[in-house]
């Protein structure tokens, strides 16, 4: 134990200095061991040293987590909640759910303000929008099933970089002065968190978070009952009533993660893994996959009018089937055996017309907005267990709400719920059966953390935050590999777009495109939106010829990271 507080001690401290060995980089990193690959690059340095002591990938991706907690604030988290996706070095696959659940006193019509209308508001900036956080237990749970190290050591990382502190990039001072200066300036413990004593931070000074070091150091000595009982549960629930939230200690006690069966598909001989309900993202991946199967897409070409034409009418086909079925199977017969099956795909695929656009009607059902403030990474080990995690606090930096003496931000996941009964309409408002707020009913989710692997052996680690972009996101970095034969880090950098059902159009990233693709697409009856990035796919590979993990930093995020380790792993 006291090896691996003293090599966690050494990653922070080199992390708090300047020196050139650690700083940030953003490209390709090959290891013939270990590999972790995040958004945020001294957490993959918080895992990469797991892997050297000996951990798995579980163990690595917990002290991952943790430390994005952190450094991350935007969405890594102890607030929020998320999904895990595991595969073992022999081939079985697990998954873990650990997505915020509703209060006991929630209920369907809780959106609605005193005249019976909609505020969105309190369905999304309120301490009612706050969801009883599940990636403590997430972890806990993950730990006692299959991790191998002491769960102080993947812990103890964590608190050093919140007490001792890290040098802030531009980047994150950045995002953290406007969050401070923005949402967060309505609460006195966010100013206090995101400002030296209500001044900027600058780029290159030095962040501390002592109230999140004592946070992190009750879970690190009690473990999930440092978080749902006790002194971090007592602050949480006295922030509640202050705001007139409803979470109480017995929500946070009753919370449980969950072990699910993984979404498994096929695609060219590919086997696909990814997470089940309450995410729509493994469902909607194999159903979009299924659909793209019977099409050449590789003489179309990557990224060509004809392309990206037939890939969001998959697109469109699969976010309409979330729309109308997918919710919480714990709460709604969910029909995914049928909706990943080949001859489902097939139904949808007639009437994808190769020279048409589709068009999506408001009155089939509505989607409502989901933010693109997430964070995924991948944690691949020396034996080849591999596990991909995407985790949230929904908006970026959740609800805006950091819990007075604890430090950390709360999320603001109930606002994924339907806004109330029989509220669907053109704006996106939504409001079938499935999906409402239901006392302990865990909210529909977009996060797909997926794997890839072939005849029996791993292939790929992928993932991406970006709302509902993420299904799309993910499904393309599949396709990149398994069409176009891209590495990872090309299947990564490559160019993306998106549709989604509603709003009827198809967005794709900035000058990424050939020209004349707008119009040839506009020509087929698309409506097409260009600009922005989507998603920060931080990704691993495994090189078929070596054998050596190829870790994928997404250069779309200026701190993210990938991070090797040659030591034997310590799989389970």
């Amino acid at each position: 134990m006291a090896a691996g507080w003293a090599a966690a001690a050494t990653v922070v401290a080199l992390a708090a200095s300047s020196s050139p060995l650690l700083a940030q980089d953003n490209g390709t990193v090959r290891s013939a061991g270990g590999m972790v690959s995040s958004q945020q690059w001294i957490a993959s340095e918080v895992g990469a040293e797991v892997l050297a002591r000996g951990g798995n990938a579980v163990d690595a991706a917990i002290a991952t987590g943790f430390a994005l907690a952190v450094t991350h604030p935007t969405a890594g988290n102890i607030g929020g909640g998320g999904f895990m996706v595991v595969r073992f070095p022999d081939g079985r696959t697990t998954s873990l759910d650990f997505r915020e659940k509703a209060p006991l006193a929630a209920h369907p019509e809780m959106w609605l303000d005193e005249d019976g209308g909609y505020s969105s508001e309190r369905h999304h900036n309120s301490h009612l929008a706050v969801g009883v956080p599940g990636t403590v237990a997430g972890f806990d749970k993950a730990h006692r099933l299959y991790g191998s190290a002491d769960w102080v050591d993947l812990v103890q990382p964590s608190v050093d970089l919140a007490a001792r502190g890290f040098e802030l990039s531009e980047a994150l001072a950045g995002s953290i002065t406007r969050f401070a200066n923005g949402r967060g300036s309505r609460y006195e413990a966010s100013v206090a968190t995101f400002t030296n004593a209500g001044e900027a931070y600058g780029a290159g000074e030095t962040w501390r978070q002592p109230e999140l070091a004592r946070a992190l150091e009750r879970i690190r000595d009690e473990g999930r009952d440092g978080f749902y009982r006790g002194e971090t549960a007592r602050l949480i629930t006295e922030e509640m009533r202050r705001g007139g939230g409803i979470i109480t200690e017995e929500d946070l006690e009753r919370y449980q993660a969950r072990e699910r069966t993984p979404i498994h598909g096929t695609y060219r001989g590919y086997d696909v893994i990814s997470m089940p309900p309450p995410s729509s993202g493994g469902v909607a991946i194999v159903t979009m996959l299924n659909i793209l199967e019977a099409f050449d897409l590789r003489t179309m070409g990557h990224n060509s009018p004809e392309y990206v034409h037939h890939v969001s009418e998959a697109m469109r086909r699969a976010f309409r089937d979330r729309a109308r079925y997918l919710a919480d199977v714990d709460f709604a017969d969910v029909p995914v055996r049928k909706l990943t099956s080949k001859e489902h795909a097939t139904w949808l695929r007639r009437d994808i017309d190769p020279e048409r656009a589709s068009i999506s009607h408001p009155t089939d059902v509505a989607a409502p907005y989901e933010s693109p403030e997430t964070t995924h990474y991948s944690v691949v080990d020396a034996d080849g267990m591999a596990v991909s995690v995407t985790y949230t606090l929904e908006y970026g930096y959740g609800s805006g709400i950091v819990v007075p003496g604890a430090g950390f931000l709360l999320n603001n996941e109930m606002g994924d719920f339907n806004a109330g009964p029989g509220l669907t309409n053109a704006r996106g408002l939504i409001g079938t059966e499935a999906n409402l707020a239901r006392p302990e009913q865990r909210m529909l989710s977009s996060m797909s953390p997926s794997i890839v692997a072939r005849d029996g052996e791993l292939v790929a680690v992928v993932g991406t935050p970006g709302g509902r972009t993420i299904i799309n996101t993910t499904l393309q970095l599949i396709l990149n590999l398994i069409d176009f034969g891209m590495d990872v880090q090309e299947a990564v950098d490559a160019p993306r777009f998106h549709h989604q059902w509603l709003p009827d159009r198809i967005r794709i990233e900035g000058d990424g495109f050939a020209p004349g693709t707008v119009e040839a697409l506009e020509a087929l009856g698309h409506r097409v939106q260009a600009g922005g990035r989507q998603g920060s796919a931080n990704s691993i590979g495994i090189d078929p010829v070596t054998g050596e993990r190829i870790g994928a930093p997404d250069p779309r995020s200026a701190d993210a990271g990938a991070r090797g380790s040659d030591a034997p792993g310590g799989g389970r």
